[in-house]
């Protein structure tokens, strides 16, 4: 029992830290600012949320890595993240 828990924890913050790298590289390579600028820039024209999702691509990767790996909680906790990323998304 304890075990299934920390592992759906692991997954989501898996998803989060993916989500943040791939906002960092999606900001990065695309818009020519540096993160925090972008972050700042993308805030103030209400597109925050868009980046959040366009990072989020990189969970589908993770997902379909840790079922292929039958590490089906922590794929489980990866739903979750994105679950959580949703919400946030939501009020950003």
């Amino acid at each position: 029992m304890k075990m299934k828990n920390r592992d759906l924890i692991i997954g989501a913050f898996l998803a989060i830290v993916t989500c943040g790298i791939g906002s960092f590289v999606f900001i990065e390579l695309f818009t020519g600012m540096d993160f925090f600028r972008g972050l700042e820039f993308y805030k103030a024209n209400g597109l925050l949320g868009k980046i959040i999702t366009l990072g989020a691509i990189l969970n589908l990767i993770i997902f379909f890595i840790l079922l292929k790996k039958n590490k089906d909680i922590m794929a489980r906790g990866v739903v979750f993240g994105m679950i959580l990323l949703t919400i946030i998304t939501l009020f950003v």
